[in-house]
């Protein structure tokens, strides 16, 4: 095969693997906030659930719970399974896996913080929200900032496990090209791919963790 007949196959993986990713991102770093939240609450019973949650989400296999999240509707519900629906079940299935996994991180900052600073404050005038939002949790995002930079690059080589479902991403590509013209050059893109995109995403964070030096 050409090559550049196989770079263009293996760019439309390219554009699907780059969406998985962002849409994992969009939804599960709020979400992962919102989990945290839960998690420190006061009311047992929100507490316990969201733990139990994030348990769940940290303890199973990525790939068992897209397979779960996939055949689950038909199998509890008996809704039939449309072909479109595999692309939405990585989504979903790679947004709530994520979403524990940064709630942790979020939990972990947050609580690193001084106590001193919510009661100046308060002695300030500022209420509860207006604490977090202009003075926690810009912090709290320069401190995180390493292990989410971690769990976000290990999310750019978590987007093949989207094979499972059938999803044609790169990698998934790369293997059928693989498979058929009896070569290892497809792996060898994919690998350049995979590393060049983790490199983008470390310069942009480290440029992002070096413009929030002022919260020293």
């Amino acid at each position: 095969m050409n090559l550049n007949v196989m770079i263009s196959q293996l760019a439309s993986g390219m554009v699907v693997s780059i969406e998985i990713f962002f849409v994992t991102l969009i939804f599960s770093l709020p979400l992962g906030l919102l989990i945290c939240f839960g998690r420190m609450a006061k009311n047992p019973v929100i507490k316990w659930i969201t733990s139990a949650y994030i348990s769940i989400m940290r303890g199973t296999p990525l790939m068992l719970q897209l397979m779960v999240v996939y055949f689950g509707p038909y199998f509890l519900f008996g809704i039939q399974i449309s072909k479109t629906y595999s692309l939405i079940a990585v989504f979903i299935g790679f947004s709530i896996n994520y979403a524990a996994y940064f709630a942790e991180i979020y939990r972990g900052g947050i609580e690193s913080m001084a106590v001193g600073q919510y009661e100046a404050a308060k002695i300030l005038g500022y209420n509860k929200v207006q604490t977090f939002v202009h003075i926690i949790l810009p912090q709290v995002i320069k401190r995180i900032l390493p292990s989410v930079t971690n769990e976000i690059i290990t999310l750019v080589k978590d987007t093949s496990l989207a094979f499972v479902l059938a999803v044609s991403e790169m990698f998934t590509i790369a293997k059928q090209i693989a498979s058929s013209q009896t070569t290892m050059m497809p792996f060898v893109v994919a690998a350049i791919f995979y590393y060049v995109f983790n490199l983008l995403v470390a310069v942009v964070m480290d440029k992002v963790e070096k413009k929030l030096n002022y919260y020293r």
